[in-house]
């Protein structure tokens, strides 16, 4: 009989961002061997689009590709047992609840189902506004136009849930890492002061939160990466210890390596010896990697208290903005597309002196193939490629600015164009 230093929990992520796959949900149902799926879909961008959303329809404001990667395989993750963690609730997770209640009475089966909510700070924004909150990276005062605020809360509430017997888990904005640290706070029973496991958990769950990012789909050396069109989703295996084994389902494609692993740990975290969770504040400065024939084992989490605040991520009406693309061929195409840009810039203020309206708030020009971002590496003029993509755009607190841009750019790059379509 195993005792409960040789219990390993397997917890598989399916997604990392709104719009990944589909194919990832049955590859590790039926070939992961997972006890727990998670699901990651919320950013900063997400949130401001779902907000945005709900606002126009008060039943959205959840990610849709929860249920629609999860609901076909619903009987079989009854039947094999495995519990569901999502944030995919994003704005409105009683709205995702209940519709993932009817998509589950048609498949014949039934959950206990949890929805966790609380994370809207909306009803405190009075409050916060006069207590002087200001960005935390900028230092910009708190906007006047904010339409949604979501308090970033840990596993603390998961593990409740957990706890009174959730076979699916539905959250707000909690941290991508809590999705994967509460299973293991349920099965361990780790206390909220063993802050190196609870530094190692957040780690698991930190390495798997971006889906295939940490089996090769991000990878610097991506020619080493076979089998994209069938990229394997990644797999924590963790002990009551807090080692990790970082492994796939077999049979898909990707790559597992200390590369790859140690690339995603490094992702968005800041200081890698205070990264700040609501659960812990984990320093993965010791952490070591080991290749090995079943994947990549990670261990040398530390972990201290965390702070007593909480992120807020807000989102707010700041004007309009508008981008356009478009692509030049023939010689010096990216001296064209500069020339034309330019040329489209400087009509436009032209107009909008007419209109009586402010200069363009901020404007944005790339031209992808003129190596601009070499500076002076850049190759030399004669030697740039014959094909050059004009990324553009203009942000502007009016709407008609950006209207009006919208206009002169279809004219100048028709007029710029290679090939037209003449219209009777």
């Amino acid at each position: 009989m195993s005792s409960q230093s040789d219990k390993k929990v397997r917890i598989g992520c399916s997604s990392g961002f709104w719009g990944d796959t589909v194919t990832s949900v049955p590859q590790l149902v039926y070939g992961g061997n997972i006890q727990y799926l998670v699901s990651d879909y919320l950013s900063e961008i997400t949130m401001s689009l779902l907000a945005a959303v709900k606002n126009k329809k008060p039943e959205l404001g959840f990610t849709p590709d929860f249920l629609e990667s999860t609901a076909p395989h619903l009987a079989e993750i009854k039947k094999r047992g495995i519990r569901v963690i999502t944030n995919g609730g994003g704005i409105n997770p009683t709205a995702c609840v209940a519709m993932l209640q009817n998509l589950a009475k048609k498949s014949g089966v039934e959950f206990n189902i949890a929805e966790v909510s609380g994370d809207d700070m909306m009803p405190n924004k009075e409050q916060l506004e006069k207590m002087g909150i200001k960005e935390m990276f900028s230092g910009k005062p708190f906007p006047s136009t904010v339409n949604s605020m979501n308090a970033y809360y840990g596993a603390g509430p998961i593990v409740n849930a957990l706890n009174r017997g959730a076979d699916i888990v539905v959250t707000g904005r909690a941290t991508d890492s809590a999705l994967a640290l509460a299973p293991l706070i349920h099965e361990f029973g780790w206390a909220d002061t063993d802050f190196d496991k609870l530094a190692a958990g957040s780690l698991a769950g930190h390495l798997i939160e971006c889906g295939a990012q940490c089996t090769g789909g991000n990878h610097t050396d991506w020619e080493m990466v076979q089998g994209f069109d069938n990229m394997g989703f990644p797999i924590a295996e963790v002990s009551d210890d807090g080692e990790i084994l970082i492994t796939k389902p077999p049979g898909t494609g990707g790559l597992l390596s200390v590369g790859t692993v140690a690339e995603q740990m490094l992702y968005e975290i800041g200081d890698p010896q205070s990264y700040m969770l609501p659960d812990v504040t984990a320093d993965f400065s010791q952490v070591t990697m080991l290749n090995t024939s079943e994947g990549v084992r990670v261990k040398g989490a530390k972990g201290r208290a965390p702070s007593q605040n909480y992120k807020i991520s807000a989102t707010y009406l700041d004007g309009y903005k508008a981008t356009a693309v478009v692509v030049f061929g023939g010689g010096k195409a990216s001296k064209k597309a500069h020339v034309i840009a330019n040329s489209i810039l400087d009509r436009s203020r032209k107009v909008l002196k007419k209109l009586k309206l402010d200069d363009f708030e901020k404007t944005y020009v790339q031209i992808i193939g003129a190596e601009d971002s070499f500076g002076k590496m850049a190759m030399t003029e004669e030697m740039l490629p014959r094909e050059a993509v004009l990324w553009m755009s203009v942000k502007h607190q009016n709407k008609k600015a950006i209207e009006m841009w919208a206009k002169e750019i279809a004219d100048g790059l028709a007029r710029a164009s290679l090939l037209r379509e003449c219209l009777p």
